[in-house]
């Protein structure tokens, strides 16, 4: 019998397969980038056939580095960029549009007009969301108003919505199955996460039929099986969740207290609230962490826009680097004596400020300043933005916050920006072996439901730890520099004066 796993870790900015053993350790895997869409200001769309295309090339990649074949892997594990939406034509498969993406901004003044006659304190009971245009729900109704005839489709069943796990599952399945699992569903700005169904009040405020959404099922669930022609065997798919649920569960954060932070194209810090959905009091998101066996575990999660994506601004759009694993060593390079912010608005500011308006800028510049002190700020800007997390999440608790930070995703590998982030947190980050626990978290789950991994306490044991950073910062100096920071962002919020206009 196989214990092999197929874990598909589908990004925000690339697609990646990997396969792992029994002992839920890399066997091989592949990976690759897909094109990013800017239309307008503050607009970004994803190709879902790209989509598509590199989730199946990079699995067919990988199987085949770990010279395994489809009839050695025993299950399927999906995890996914969260909230991006994909509307499609259940008869063909055809979408009807790009994929709208989390970071997109179209539908801020909607989101406005619902906040002014007065329905976010209805939503947020309900969803433990804040009414903001990263949730899928007005990105749905967008698409029904702006696609022609899409309204009317989607009234007579004959169109299906799904986040990205949802559209690769119909894909994988060759239509057999529309279908998330509930912490994906938790992340549209429909899902009741109190009573586990879609909210019908919610769904007649946006006016979007329910017919035109996926059932909702644990996170390690049978899911159905793959289309045999695609990798050349009938695989089990038996485990879904969203990225950085995923994460929470391949960092092992299983009690309450527990938190994770991962570092990708935007950086999410997760924590473990158990049973209980918290509302958080200071701006920070209420979510299903998981839900195993009909039993839901809850989360409060800060997320911020921006973090790999400053590097990548860096590479792509100022050649500061060629590869991202370089500015690490050029931030080494900058004067200490240069205070430099950078404040990563590209795509607004997110928790705790939810400030969509709000756009970058960079304080702190002098004629000396080059290359070295930019890449320093924005590895820096990571960390502050995780600070400023951390700090909320502290004023929502009534019991005690776990003093550790586990931390995942590329940018972590990086030395000096964890040495950093021990520094202005004040507390130690534990780095794992294995960096990509979203893909770990996914095939945890599929082996779960399969039988082939043991239950969360027993895989909680065995998380092993590469490098635990302690902080070793002056106090004055972390005081003086965080400060800094909070003036920096205090003078980006779009609530201040706009002095042009004075």
């Amino acid at each position: 019998m196989s214990t092999h796993i197929l874990a598909i870790d589908q990004g925000t900015t690339s697609s990646r397969a990997i396969v792992f053993n029994d002992k839920l350790e890399i066997l091989a895997q592949a990976q690759q980038e897909f094109e990013q869409f800017f239309p307008r200001s503050g607009w970004v769309e994803h190709d879902p056939e790209e989509i598509w295309s590199t989730t199946l090339s990079t699995c067919k990649q990988a199987m085949e580095r770990s010279s395994l074949c489809a009839s050695d892997i025993a299950a399927i594990g999906i995890t996914n960029q969260r909230e991006t939406t994909v509307i499609w034509d259940k008869e063909t498969g055809e979408t009807i549009h790009r994929a709208i993406v989390w970071q997109d901004r179209r539908t801020a003044d909607f989101c406005r007009k619902l906040r002014a006659e007065g329905h976010e304190q209805m939503i947020t009971a309900k969803t433990g969301l804040l009414l903001d245009s990263y949730f899928s729900a007005t990105k749905i109704r967008w698409i029904l108003d702006n696609v022609e005839g899409a309204k009317e489709r989607a009234d007579n069943g004959e169109l299906a919505f799904g986040t990205i796990d949802s559209f690769i599952l119909w894909r994988l399945t060759g239509g057999k199955q529309h279908a998330t699992d509930a912490s994906n569903a938790s992340r549209t700005m429909l899902y009741n996460i109190h009573e586990n169904v879609w909210d019908q009040d919610i769904l007649q405020l946006l006016e979007i039929p329910e017919v035109l959404l996926p059932e909702v099922k644990d996170s390690s669930d049978d899911f159905g099986r793959c289309d045999r022609g695609l990798l050349g065997a009938s695989i089990p798919i038996c485990g879904i969740a969203g990225d950085q649920q995923a994460a929470l569960v391949g960092q092992a954060c299983f009690e309450p207290g527990m938190i994770k932070s991962t570092y990708g194209t935007g950086c999410f810090v997760v924590l473990n609230t158990g049973e209980e959905a918290v509302t958080s009091k200071n701006k920070l998101l209420t979510t299903i962490a998981y839900r195993l066996n009909g039993c839901t575990t809850y989360a409060l999660e800060g997320s911020i826009f921006v973090a790999g994506a400053a590097v990548q601004w860096m590479r792509d759009a100022l050649g500061f680097i060629e590869t991202a694993s370089d500015i690490g060593e050029l931030a080494r390079q900058a004067d200490v004596a240069q205070d430099v912010y950078l404040v990563p608005a590209f795509t607004g500011l997110g928790a705790p400020h939810w400030d969509p308006d709000a756009r970058g800028a960079i304080f702190g510049i002098t004629r000396a300043t080059g290359p070295a002190e930019l890449s320093r700020a924005a590895l820096e800007s990571v960390c502050y933005q995780t600070c400023d997390l951390l700090d909320t999440m502290r004023g929502d608790l009534t019991g005690s916050l776990d003093t550790v930070l586990r931390v995942d995703g590329g940018m972590v590998a990086s030395n000096y920006t964890m040495q950093f982030l021990a520094d202005i947190l004040n507390a130690p980050v534990d780095r794992p072996i294995i960096l990509e626990t979203t893909a770990v978290g996914a095939a945890y789950l599929a082996g779960l439901y399969g039988g082939i991994f043991s239950a969360p306490k027993e895989f909680g044991a065995s998380w092993k730890r590469d490098k635990r950073f302690s902080p070793s910062m002056d106090d004055e100096l972390r005081v003086r520099k965080y400060a800094g920071w909070k003036n920096a962002v205090s003078r980006t919020l779009s609530s201040r004066v706009d002095c042009r206009s004075v």
